[in-house]
This record gives C-alpha cells, sequence and structure tokens, in this order.
C-alpha cells in the first residue's frame, strides 16, 4: 500500500470553489488560499444564522496506546462514508501542530484512503494561523517586558509574571530560561519559558470566541502577571488586546479543505489536549452543523481527556448538544492494555482481550453519563480474528452500545458505511438527552474531584501545597467558577501513564494550579505533563525531505 503522502500526493482534488458552491456557499464569502484552500467569511454566519443546526457526531476514543487507534482517520472514513449513502457531511477537524509532526506522533490529517487534503500545507504551514496564534502570543510579552523596561507604571511584580512566550515547535532547551541579560537597555533580567504555541491560552480564546468582538474581550481578559501589592495585571491593562486582534482577525475564520473523496472539511483550530481543551473552534463546528446535515468532529485523546472536555467546556461555551458518540477502539490496542507486548499483539489472544476490554468498559459508561448514544467503532487490521471481534461486539452491545467494524484507512468511505447506517439508526431511535458533568457553581476542588471519580474512577484527588496557593489566589480573584480544564497523561485513566486498562485504588495528585481567565477555564496540572513537548532522539524531521522541484517526501 502506499504511503499516505504518496495517496495524497495521486489524489485529484477539486478547485475549492466547488467544494464551496455544494455547501451553496456564495463566491463573495470564500477567501481564496490558492487553489484547494479558502477561508470563510464572517458575513456567512450572518447568512446561515436562522437556519436549522444538522446532527452532532463526536468521535472520540479509548486511550491511546502504542498500537494505535485511528481517531481522526476514522473521522474522516465516516464523513466520506456518511456522504457516500447521500447524506449532506461537513467533517470539522483540527489543525495540526508543527511540534508533533516533525517530532513524534505526526500529523493530524487522517490516513492511508480516508485523509483531508492537501495534505502537506494542512499539516505544515497552512493559511497561517499558528503563526498568527504565536505572533499574537508574543507580541503580548513583548509588551509587558518593554512595559517594565519603560518605567514600569503599573508596577508589575517580574517575580510573578504569569505569561509564557510560545513557539510552534518542540523544543525541550527553552523550558526553562533567562531573559534580559546584557546591557541595562535589554531588558529586566528574569527566568522565563516557553510553552508550545497550542498550550496556549491564545489558542484556547481563538477556539472558544463567537466572533471578533468577543475574541478581543477574550484576549483582553488575559492574566498576564500580578503587581507588587498581589493585584492582578490582564492583558487589557497593558493596551494590548487591540493590536492582538488584529493579528488574528483572519485567523479567526475558519478554513475550507475537502478530503479525498471531495467531502467538505472545516479545519480551524488546534488545541492541545492533554494540556488544554484539545477541540476544533466552536465556530467551524457551528458553521458545519448550518452548512451541513451532519457535522462530524472529534476531540483529542481518549474520551476521559477529549470528550469530557468537549462537552463540559466547548459544549457548555458553545451550547452544543452532541447526538451521537463515535468510540474509536482497535483489537490491538484492547489487548495492549490487557498486558500484551506490542510485538505480540497480531496474535489471538482472547484473554488479554477479555482483561484489556475493561479500558473500553470505562469510556462506554462514561460517554452515558452525559446521556449521548454510544456506537463503537472497531478499526479493522488483517490480524484481527472472527472471535476477538465477535467478544468485542457482545460485550458492547451488552453495555448498551452499537457496534460496527471500520476499514476506512484501506477502503475510504467504502470502508465505514456500516459503521455510518449504524451512526445514522442510532441518531434516529436513541434521541440525545446531553448534559454536562458539573455544574460551575461547585468549587475547583469539587469539579476536579467529580471528574476524578466519575470519569477517571479514582479514589480521590490530593492537592499539593502550591497548588493550593495557586488556588487560593484564583478564588480570590472570583474565578472559581470556571469549568476545569485537567491537564493529565492520555496513556491512562489515572495520572500514571503506565496503569493501563482500568486502574483502581489510585488517587490523581494536583501539582499546580494556573488561571486562563481570557478561555474561561482553570486549567489543573496532575502528574508530569509539560507544556512544551521535546523532540525524541530520532525525531519525524530526519525522515522529511523536499526535492528541487518542491515535492515533499517522508510527510507520514
Amino acid at each position: 500500500m502506499l504511503s499516505d503522502i504518496e495517496i495524497a500526493q495521486n489524489a485529484e482534488m477539486y478547485p475549492i470553489g466547488k467544494i464551496a458552491a455544494e455547501l451553496s456557499i456564495a463566491e463573495e464569502d470564500i477567501e481564496y488560499y490558492g487553489h484547494y484552500k479558502a477561508k470563510l467569511s464572517e458575513q456567512l454566519f450572518q447568512k446561515l444564522d436562522s437556519k436549522p443546526n444538522g446532527k452532532l457526531i463526536l468521535v472520540t476514543a479509548i486511550n491511546p496506546t502504542p498500537a494505535g487507534e485511528g481517531k481522526t482517520t476514522v473521522s474522516v472514513g465516516l464523513a466520506d462514508a456518511l456522504h457516500q449513502i447521500g447524506k449532506k457531511t461537513v467533517l470539522a477537524l483540527r489543525e495540526p501542530s508543527l511540534g508533533p509532526v516533525f517530532g513524534i506522533k505526526g500529523g493530524a490529517a487522517g490516513g492511508g484512503y480516508a485523509q483531508v487534503v492537501p495534505m502537506e500545507d494542512i499539516n505544515l504551514h497552512f493559511t497561517g494561523d499558528m503563526h498568527a496564534i504565536t505572533s499574537a502570543n508574543n507580541l503580548l510579552c513583548a509588551m509587558l517586558d518593554n512595559h517594565m523596561q519603560q518605567g514600569n507604571v503599573l508596577r508589575i511584580d517580574q517575580r510573578r509574571v504569569m505569561l509564557k512566550r510560545v513557539l510552534d515547535m518542540n523544543d525541550r532547551a527553552l523550558r526553562n530560561i533567562v531573559i534580559g541579560l546584557g546591557g541595562k537597555v535589554d531588558g529586566i533580567p528574569r527566568s522565563d519559558s516557553f510553552q508550545i504555541t497550542v498550550a496556549s491560552e491564545v489558542m484556547a480564546i481563538l477556539c472558544l470566541a463567537s466572533d471578533l468582538a468577543d475574541l478581543k474581550e477574550r484576549l483582553g481578559k488575559i492574566l498576564v502577571a500580578y503587581d507588587l501589592d498581589g493585584n492582578p495585571v490582564y492583558a487589557k491593562d497593558l493596551g494590548a488586546n487591540g493590536a492582538m486582534t488584529a493579528l488574528l482577525k483572519d485567523a479567526l475564520k475558519p478554513n475550507l479543505v475537502q478530503t479525498l473523496e471531495h467531502t467538505p472539511a472545516l479545519i480551524h483550530g488546534g488545541p492541545f489536549a492533554n494540556i488544554a481543551h484539545g477541540c476544533n473552534s466552536i465556530r467551524a463546528t457551528k458553521l458545519a452543523l448550518k452548512l451541513g446535515d451532519y457535522c462530524v468532529t472529534e476531540a483529542g485523546f481518549g474520551s476521559d481527556l477529549g470528550a469530557e472536555k468537549f462537552f463540559d467546556i466547548k459544549c457548555r461555551y458553545g451550547g452544543l448538544k452532541p447526538d451521537c458518540v463515535v468510540l474509536v477502539a482497535t483489537v490491538r490496542a484492547l489487548k495492549y492494555n490487557g498486558g500484551v507486548p506490542k510485538t505480540e499483539l497480531t496474535t489471538e489472544n482472547l484473554d488479554a482481550l477479555k482483561k484489556g476490554i475493561v479500558n473500553l468498559q470505562v469510556h462506554i459508561e462514561n460517554m452515558k453519563k452525559y446521556g449521548v448514544p454510544v456506537v463503537v467503532a472497531i478499526n479493522r487490521f488483517q490480524c484481527d480474528t472472527d472471535a476477538e471481534l465477535h467478544f468485542i461486539q457482545e460485550f458492547c452491545e451488552s453495555l448498551g452500545a452499537e457496534f460496527a467494524l471500520t476499514e476506512v484507512f484501506a477502503k475510504g468511505g467504502a470502508g465505514g458505511k456500516e459503521l455510518a447506517e449504524k451512526v445514522c439508526k442510532t441518531i434516529e431511535t436513541k434521541p440525545s438527552n446531553f448534559h454536562v458533568l458539573y455544574d460551575t457553581e461547585l468549587s475547583v476542588e469539587e469539579k476536579v474531584e467529580k471528574i476524578a471519580k466519575e470519569i477517571y474512577r479514582a479514589d480521590g484527588v490530593t492537592f499539593t501545597a502550591p497548588a493550593k496557593k495557586a488556588l487560593a489566589q484564583i478564588n480570590a480573584l472570583g474565578c472559581g467558577n470556571l469549568p476545569v480544564c485537567v491537564a493529565k497523561t492520555q496513556y491512562s485513566l489515572s495520572d500514571d501513564a503506565a496503569k493501563l486498562g482500568k486502574p483502581e485504588h489510585f488517587t490523581i495528585t494536583v501539582r499546580d494550579v494556573t488561571l486562563s481567565n481570557g478561555a474561561g477555564f482553570v486549567v489543573v496540572l496532575t502528574g508530569n505533563i509539560m507544556t512544551m513537548p521535546g523532540l525524541p532522539k530520532a525525531p519525524s524531521a530526519l525522515k522529511i525531505d523536499c526535492d528541487n522541484n518542491g515535492n515533499i517526501t517522508g510527510l507520514f
């Protein structure tokens, strides 16, 4: 089989104007970025405002494993399959980050014959949204340091600067740095650090903002520092939010591309899922719901992170109501959760499958806690046996979840028709009674404990002394009633990546708490989660190349 990039480069793409026309988007609402990419205008939102919403389908997964689950691939394949069975469907996904693209995880454009294209553009610079977010964030940082250099009228305490610079690249050397070294004119020396762009609050704000006015207001609320008396200093106090909005005005517009099978796709925004809230922008999802009868979207990593934040943060702020959850798993991943080494996953092992399937069970039960019907999608591999697949099907049906096999990686939309039909039938026969997990009026501690006990199945939560101190400051600012965004390892239901399956008798340790005031949530840091990843010993960048004709190779 061809590689992902070979499949994408051999694809026949439609001019993006044709994709837009199939959605009845007028020419004046299309802002072209070459032949195959476009942004959609602000006026389009206004034109579609009175149009009823389509059905919202969330694709999520079990905890990721080295065996691979293929959540984005299934999202793309499901959209294509719905399109094939005559359903007007729009796909809404996140934008990839250059960090994982050149690091270890890879891109976020799907795989095999279920991809969004132009794949190289989407995985690299795309329409410049990531660069705009990086620039807006770092403008605020520059204005903060310049204010302290130029007299510090706001009396900012340089020891209590909360803002971090960002870069859309994995670079561990920037995790802890010292800036302002040199002479007097070179700034005030202080400790600083970088985050990856997709972990920044500016990214989260872009994805949660409803329009330009809301974007500017949210940017102004970013907590940048405290003054010498312990009072908060916000971006608006520095007068920075207007210029930041100017940098982001085009980035706020959703990007239109297509799948290999010409299904329309809105790719917009990309907050990290184990650090931020892990969903594409509210604006893109809402636009997809207006443009199609079905919107397929996804949330990052397993449902304990991505779906929980999709429901409790994105749906809460966006007024969204999901109609169905598609929960992706593989036989191999479930056996891995049952203790089988990666090298032995191709051998039938029903005992390991029975042990590992408890991970899938927790995710099914968790999704039902939100009142949304569940369809389990098993991403099929050639090594899967009939006995293994039959066991999983019976197990899912015993929990009241529908079950379907998918082969979209190898067959595209045709390999997802069974799943598409099950999803449509589920939406028609099992109405969603969606509700969020917690009331924001609960204290931060109570909200974290509810998530930990009901979603992770922990015995409780322990807050370290630094976390308690940070939380007291957040409560003093009157921000304890915001939703919480838990930063946790994606590999386990616990905060320990080594605990697979369904861990028992554990507590979640909160080591720090930070306020994303503009985004509108409190970030709870657990385990050893870092907001600036590093490159592996052999990063993907070593395989990526470009020939003298501009043809890219090695990009997956």
